[in-house]
């Protein structure tokens, strides 16, 4: 299982930003926050839900970009960076958020690298990571504040080139079914 603590809907609070990755009746006795895109709009929201619901875990799941194209399907991230913080003129590394003890966040276990920032990648970033997002970075950071468990999926929709939007729109809702079968269902039974 995902964790030592077990996850049940009572606990636990998916987190997505758009309904098109994850229609609410797919999983109906689970809470589904839609935070809408990118991190302000995700931390606004996670903050908000928290504060109200108090989860145990937070499980965002969502679409992602392959940077790496040997990666498809559904994957579990271990490891997520901002990859468009850059403060590098003040001395600071790419990534990293100034006077901050947090520049990543370490889920454990296995999983790939994600890089999240507030632009649609259709060229590599200079922080280049296995796929891309727009929102977990800000997900993974709320529960860290909050002593909250972080689990974090995504399914690739695109290969973050010049094609990737016509994929993303192509390929938005097509992980959802994945990701009940292979992580919603096994906890629920």
């Amino acid at each position: 299982m995902m964790n030592e603590e077990i996850i049940t809907p009572r606990n636990t609070l998916i987190v997505v930003a758009v309904e098109d990755e994850l229609p609410a009746q797919l999983a109906p006795d689970w809470s589904i926050l839609y935070t809408g895109v990118g991190k302000i709009n995700a931390a606004i929201k996670a903050t908000e839900a928290v504060l109200q619901n108090r989860p145990s875990h937070l499980i965002n799941y969502g679409t992602a970009g392959a940077l790496n194209t040997s990666i498809f399907g559904l994957n579990r991230v271990n490891r997520i960076v901002q990859r468009d913080m850059d403060v590098r003129p003040l001395g600071f590394q790419l990534g990293h958020t100034p006077f901050d003890a947090v520049s990543h966040i370490d889920l454990g276990g296995p999983g790939i690298s994600l890089g999240t920032g507030d632009h649609f990648v259709t060229t590599e970033p200079e922080l280049v990571t296995d796929i891309v997002d727009m929102e977990a970075y800000a997900l993974a950071k709320v529960a860290h504040i909050f002593g909250i468990k972080f689990h974090c999926w995504k399914y690739i929709s695109d290969n973050a080139n010049e094609d990737a939007a016509d994929q993303w729109t192509a390929n938005v809702a097509n992980g959802s079914l994945e990701f009940i079968e292979q992580v919603i269902d096994p906890i629920t039974t």
